[in-house]
């Protein structure tokens, strides 16, 4: 007898199927209409392969992988790249070309940083890419990395204005950027290879060579109570084993942020102990470990010189922002929140244009509310609608709970850790109610005051109108909230009445007390 287990169902009769262009089943779990694009990424330390599910606002990796080759060890003293660490990159870029196969990808990109454009056997080394790949690698210059990665900021941060910084394994690029506007740009051989070599892996003697070079950048100067923007594998390592130390809640690198005085201890307490014996280090993969210490000595020296306001992590850097050039100006002008969260509620809601018609409704809800917003909150709020339904499938006692955990680390951009906690929290409060308080209360900590009321208020409304809705569109847009004489009013037209019962009532005077009115539910033409 057939173990039932090990059986998969047949496809049910009535479920469509759709092939793409070579004749295979694409999932309904993704957002289809592009071929795949992917981006190969040669720097001194690591050779990396992205894979995203198509060029956007929002890119979402389908894939991606990493091999810490080394190729800039050596560099600056041998002036080539070791010939092991051109057979391992080698070998990662036949296994990458047969991965881009495999899912069928539409394009490919190929940058080369800093141990490339350095070395002796540079040239050769790009011709045997380009015959693995198919596809004449860019090698970018120090100016151009810069900006770049500045690109990367500018998709990834909602109206940036600070300095950021680009730590690959040779070289560290910084860049001045304020809003759109890409400023100056310098290159220092300050990669954790680079130093670790230059400073006979002597880490006092790193710290001032990095002191030393930091002194001429011109750049840095410009940054005092502005942010910086951390990019690169080494300083995304530091920030996990910081978040790691101190059990913040959340797992998402993309503008974690950490005070200034304190991040400055931190890089001087990792730089001058032994890695091994740091708390928590097992947060941090055994292959990032060797430079961990000079990636920490040269961030400690940037906000010595700079002094920021904060430091703020960035999960975008050189890649994002290359497809970020690559994009048409009405693309680069989207909310990539809003094209993250519409995407979400196509791929898991119960209906797209219901979560559409709540992001318009809600305007009206909160002024007939009286709450006050400014534009941060109210994309906020729109997108927190666009996310109102996607833990439907969940068991009911769970759907709060998984939205909220699969809200508030989710690959999100534009968005900071406050705004994760309110949009995780709003939908929570949807699901729960608003008196529940099982979400973590660390996770209440990273919002403000400010931002949890909201999220409450938004989600007593959302409550209220998915019970009359029943998550389907054509309802919402033909009732209102209203206040008339001191109470909260819910008018439906006639045709609609038999939707107004005890429930919806219930969920109307949990979002009446929340604003001290009573609530009433009114019927008329």
């Amino acid at each position: 007898m057939e173990n039932p287990s090990s059986s998969i169902p047949p496809r049910p009769s009535d479920v469509g199927l759709v092939l793409d262009s070579d004749g295979r089943e694409v999932a309904p779990g993704r957002i289809n209409g592009q071929a795949p694009i992917a981006v190969i990424d040669i720097g001194s330390n690591s050779v990396r392969l992205v894979v995203y599910e198509r060029l956007s606002r929002s890119p979402t990796q389908l894939f991606n992988e990493k091999a810490l080759c080394g190729l800039g060890r050596g560099v600056q003293t041998t002036g080539r790249m070791d010939d092991g660490a051109v057979a391992s990159a080698v070998a990662s870029l036949r296994r990458f070309r047969a991965i881009n196969d495999q899912i069928g990808v539409g394009s490919v990109h190929v940058l080369a940083t800093a141990a490339v454009r350095g070395a002796k056997n540079g040239n050769d080394f790009i011709q045997e890419v380009e015959r693995i790949t198919g596809v004449a690698p860019s090698v970018i210059s120090g100016p151009e990395e810069a900006r770049l990665s500045a690109m990367g900021i500018i998709a990834g941060v909602v109206n940036p204005d600070g300095i950021a910084g680009d730590l690959g394994g040779g070289s560290l690029e910084i860049v001045d950027i304020r809003g759109q506007e890409i400023g100056a740009g310098e290159t220092f051989p300050l990669g954790g290879l680079a130093l670790e070599s230059a400073s006979g892996s002597d880490v006092g003697k790193a710290e001032k060579i990095a002191e030393k070079a930091l002194e001429a950048s011109k750049v840095l100067d410009k940054g005092k109570k502005r942010d910086f923007y951390a990019i690169g594998g080494t300083w995304r390592s530091l920030a996990r084993l910081h978040m790691q130390q101190t059990g913040y809640p959340l797992r998402v690198m993309h503008q974690y942020a950490i005070d200034t005085s304190e991040a400055v201890e931190f890089c001087r307490m990792v730089a001058r102990h032994d890695v091994e014996s740091l708390d928590s280090i097992e947060a941090v993969s055994k292959s990032r470990r060797g430079l961990l210490r000079y990636g920490a000595v040269v961030l400690g020296e940037i906000l010595a010189a700079m002094k920021p306001a904060r430091l703020v992590m960035s999960a975008l850097g050189l890649r994002e922002g290359h497809l970020y050039d690559l994009l048409p100006e009405n693309l680069r002008s989207e909310d990539p929140l809003l094209v993250a969260s519409d995407e979400f509620a196509v791929l898991r809601s119960r209906s797209p244009a219901h979560a559409r018609e709540l992001a318009a409704w809600t305007d009206g809800a909160f002024a007939a509310l009286g709450v006050s917003e400014n534009a941060e909150e109210v994309r906020l709020r729109k997108a927190a609608c666009l996310l109102a339904d996607i833990g439907w499938r969940a068991h009911a006692e769970y759907r709060g709970l998984q939205s909220l955990n699969m809200i508030a680390n989710a690959a999100f951009n534009g968005i900071d850790h406050p705004g994760r906690a309110f949009l995780a929290l709003a939908i929570y409060y949807r699901h729960e109610g608003v008196g529940a308080e099982a979400a973590s209360p660390r996770l209440r900590e990273i919002a403000s005051p400010r931002l949890i009321e909201r999220a409450r208020v938004l989600g007593a409304t959302l409550r209220v109108a998915h019970m009359i809705s029943a998550a389907m569109p054509g309802v919402v847009t033909r009732v209102r909230l209203e206040q008339r004489g001191g109470e909260l009013v819910l008018v439906l037209p006639p045709d609609l009445q038999p939707l107004a019962g005890e429930r919806v009532m219930r969920r109307l005077s949990s979002l009446g007390k929340l604003i001290g009115k009573q609530a009433a539910i009114v019927i008329e033409a």
